[in-house]
């Protein structure tokens, strides 16, 4: 059954390359792995990819909800057929992405509902970024604290912190 899905999604992206002369922006697999509240493993006929989801930015593993919000995206996500419209990439050149499974609400607006995310740093999606707002006034998740750390902050901080350590 699966070698079937997986035809078929190759056979459909082949016409459409075929057909636009372009790139197609989307890929369809299966989520092997959830790496963390915003970052998932896929893999698809091509191969193995790494996707961050588009418009958000999770508490890290070693924060406050970083592990809630991972056990949430694996709970919505992991081992499920999912599409994933590409929307670029990141100054790192990760990709970033939003994920569509069929019958199932958007993962992004779930975490961010629950308090379990920030909008993303720079550019953030107005849609979500008012879901945010809502779940900050109704203090869920990371916002029951007083002044949570944004995730990039975090991460900032532990990169200063490591080049202390090794002078």
């Amino acid at each position: 059954m699966k070698t079937k899905t997986v035809l078929g999604a190759f056979i459909l992206c082949f016409i459409a390359f075929i057909s636009t002369g372009q790139v197609v922006h989307e890929i369809k697999g299966v989520v092997h792995n959830v790496i963390d509240g915003n970052t998932i493993e896929i893999i698809d006929f091509t191969g193995e990819y790494v996707v961050y989801l588009h418009g958000i930015d999770c508490p890290e593993l070693g924060q406050n909800y970083g592990e809630q919000a991972k056990k949430m995206l694996t709970k919505m996500i992991l081992n499920k057929h999912v599409t994933i419209v590409l929307r670029g990439k990141d100054r790192l050149g990760n990709r970033l992405g939003v994920i569509y499974v069929e019958g199932s609400p958007d993962p992004r607006r779930e975490l961010i509902k629950e308090g379990l995310a920030w909008t993303s740093e720079r550019q953030p999606v107005e849609e979500l970024e008012a879901l945010k707002e809502q779940a900050r006034l109704s203090g869920k998740g990371l916002w029951k604290e007083d002044n949570p750390t944004p995730p990039w902050i975090y991460r900032r901080q532990q990169t200063m912190a490591q080049e202390k350590s090794s002078d």
